[in-house]
């Protein structure tokens, strides 16, 4: 019976590996790692990643074997109802057709300064977008029926004991956020960021919520700090950002038991 894994390497694998890897979602990482996750049909083949990851010489940081379901089904995202409304946005799962208008920002330098790839084609960024791992953890932001954001949701297991790791499964999740630069200023993203926040602590249960950034993307991590998060990590020169230089990083973090008494500004 086939189950669900993750196998984080270090580096940014190329693409190609996917298909040579049992078909696995290959996601490219903030802190420069690369993820390949996806069903695994029995040991056998578990062996023959695990072979295929030492034959590429990709240093392998971690495997684990994914929770099977988030509130009763695979996906979590597909547990709610959808979409959700806030007093001026909209938000919804992604489709792969939101790919050619979430390209259009998501090319600007004033963007991709800060995310993890530059796309470097229309055809190389819609591959991406649509793939079912990218998209089972994209939410699209509308306005007035036009995308002009998108946002992350990850759901993740916490670390744990073994004694007490199947306690910790799918118990939290990281965030992520893209606005379409035309629509700074707004304050269109700490709205729909609020809400992500809320369907993650209330209506997925979860208890804790994370983001990370560049300590030199102030926006994003002034959007934290507007909606109660607390900074946890101050990573000094641990990024290596494309321009050559190593940046520092900030991580912040909410857990459910704070949310009631975080500011709603």
């Amino acid at each position: 019976m086939s189950a669900a894994y993750e196998f984080r390497v270090g580096g940014h694998l190329d693409g190609h590996w996917s298909s040579i890897l049992a078909g696995l979602a290959l996601t490219h990482r903030s802190d420069g790692t690369s993820t390949l996750t996806g069903p695994v049909a029995d040991q056998s083949q578990l062996h023959g990643v695990l072979a295929g990851l030492r034959d590429l010489g990709a240093p392998l940081l971690g495997v684990r074997a994914l929770p099977p379901n988030v509130g009763g089904v695979t996906d979590p995202l597909a547990a709610l109802t959808w979409p959700k409304r806030t007093e001026r946005l909209l938000l919804r799962p992604g489709r792969p057709e939101d790919a050619q208008v979430t390209w259009r920002f998501r090319r600007l330098e004033s963007v991709c300064r800060w995310i993890t790839e530059v796309p470097t084609s229309e055809e190389s960024y819609r591959a991406t977008f649509t793939d079912p791992a990218r998209l089972a953890t994209t939410i699209v932001i509308e306005r007035d029926g036009e995308v002009i954001g998108d946002l992350m949701l990850r759901v993740d297991d916490a670390w744990a004991q073994k004694e007490v790791v199947d306690q910790a499964r799918a118990t939290q999740a990281e965030l992520g956020w893209v606005l379409d630069p035309s629509f700074v200023g707004n304050g269109y993203a700490t709205e729909a960021v609020r809400e992500l926040m809320r369907i993650c602590l209330e209506d997925l249960g979860l208890r804790r919520v994370t983001a990370t950034c560049f300590a030199d993307n102030e926006a994003s991590w002034r959007l934290m700090e507007r909606l109660g998060m607390r900074r946890e990590l101050h990573a000094v020169a641990d990024a290596l950002h494309r321009s050559g230089e190593w940046l520092d990083s900030y991580g912040y973090a909410l857990l459910r038991s704070e949310w009631r008494v975080t500011p709603t500004v």
